[in-house]
């Protein structure tokens, strides 16, 4: 989880009333070491009615089992979420440039990546993302995502963090 804090921190400025807390881990990004960090990070710190507790994850090799631990975490609360990309977080990133179509690998969707952040290695320049190209990005994804999976994009090529994205937005 190298892409997601730079990624969010985008949200956190002295005006906003939102903050984004990445809770990263040392080195396990595999769903149930993701849903112990948040569990352990609630058990310490209470949630607000107000605020939202996501989990984001990539779909890696995990298997359909793992990640319905996520979803099932996600729909016991309302103010619980279940974000994933499909097959990787950069696929998200990917959709604030062009449609995302054709994407075969995860290998395949950094090389598309790096035709628009050259040199791309996991870090994010925040000028690159503007709010027009985040906007754009909730409109892909959401185009991709019709109609909307239930529980977490199965395909390659799909995510569902513009849900995510436009809640912290909507503030």
């Amino acid at each position: 989880m190298k892409t997601e804090p730079p990624y969010f921190a985008i949200f956190n400025d002295q005006q906003s009333v939102i903050r984004v807390n990445c809770l990263k881990g040392s080195y396990d990004s595999s769903p149930p070491q993701v849903l112990k960090r948040m569990e352990d990070h609630l058990r310490q710190e209470e949630l607000r009615s107000s605020d939202e507790a996501w989990l984001v994850v990539d779909k890696d090799q995990w298997t359909d089992e793992q990640l319905d631990q996520l979803h099932a975490w996600a729909r016991a609360r309302d103010n619980y979420g279940f974000a994933l990309s499909n097959p990787k977080f950069e696929y998200w990133l990917l959709l604030h440039f062009e449609d995302g179509t054709g994407i075969a690998s995860s290998r395949d969707c950094s090389d598309r990546l790096k035709r628009h952040l050259p040199g791309y290695d996991k870090g994010i320049d925040p000028r690159k993302i503007t709010r027009d190209r985040i906007d754009e990005a909730i409109r892909r994804a959401r185009l991709r995502d019709n109609p909307p999976c239930a529980d977490w994009p199965r395909a390659l090529g799909g995510t569902t963090v513009y849900k995510l994205v436009e809640n912290i937005l909507q503030v």
